[in-house]
């Protein structure tokens, strides 16, 4: 069963939760801990009053689920237009938006994988060539669940939250996950280097079969170590068995722990 989750005071989140009920026709129902709840078929539907990344209570109030995609908006300063995919995390001794110091959600590669060409699809299919497609780094919470959690984004200001076309682009890309058509399977890594849309490692999922779970950006690199590689590799879904590096982005004293790592975990590593 998968969850599709939303805050009712997103417009990115509301809107596009609303083209999947126009899309997939669910049954409206009661849920005691929903403000709105849908039961479709192999997925329930439900918005919720407080901000996205303050969902560490789904598990509670949404225990048949086995997974969570959450649909949301996404900000950005510099005003980029952008269909993201991400996971969700907080590397360092803060949780300023969210979650928990230290804690990574658990990543699901593949449903991330398929979902952000999908966004590519569609994207294409409704013509938005204004609009980046990538992959985000890990970042904000929510972190303490024990099921796979993915976040799936209109960006990044109110115009594009609000835009019912973008609503299809993600509804759409959601529908066509839920109804299993893509059979497509890869390889799961981990990914270390480049920026918050990380470009070289999601041009890269677009191309090859590879699949990315936490996304480590180099401004987070302060908190590489064992420890977190660890994590990076624990907290998902299926492990992933490789790690991907953007080599511009490291410095020699990165490269070498990941090396050294990988040789030790039997990962293969790989540098863009």
């Amino acid at each position: 069963m998968i969850g599709l989750v939303y805050s009712v005071g997103d417009p990115a989140g509301r809107g596009i939760a609303s083209y999947i009920v126009e899309a997939l026709k669910p049954h409206r129902t009661a849920n005691p801990y929903a403000v709105e709840y849908y039961e479709g078929d192999r997925f329930v539907l439900a918005g919720f009053n407080e901000d996205v990344i303050y969902f560490d209570f789904l598990e509670e109030r949404l225990p048949m689920v086995s997974e969570y995609i959450v649909l949301s908006r996404h900000s950005s300063e510099a005003g980029v237009k952008s269909y993201t995919v991400h996971h969700t995390g907080n590397y360092g001794g803060e949780a300023l938006y969210g979650g928990r110091p230290g804690e990574l959600g658990i990543a699901s590669p593949r449903t991330a994988w398929l979902l952000l060409r999908l966004l590519k699809t569609y994207r294409d299919t409704y013509s938005r060539n204004g609009y980046e497609v990538s992959y985000e780094a890990t970042h904000h919470g929510p972190t303490s669940l024990s099921k796979p959690l993915v976040f799936i984004e209109i960006g990044s200001r109110l115009d594009e939250w609000g835009d019912r076309v973008n609503h299809a682009v993600v509804g759409d890309t959601v529908v066509e996950f839920l109804r299993g058509s893509t059979r497509d399977e890869c390889v799961p890594v981990i990914g270390i280097g480049g920026g918050h849309y990380p470009r070289k490692h999601t041009e890269l999922a677009l191309v090859e079969p590879v699949c990315y779970g936490h996304i480590m950006a180099k401004y987070a690199l302060e908190y590489l170590s064992r420890v977190v590689l660890d994590k990076m590799i624990e907290r998902s879904v299926v492990k992933p068995v490789g790690v991907i590096v953007e080599k511009k982005g490291t410095r020699q004293e990165h490269r070498s722990l990941l090396e050294e790592y990988v040789s030790e975990k039997k990962l293969s590593l790989r540098y863009i």
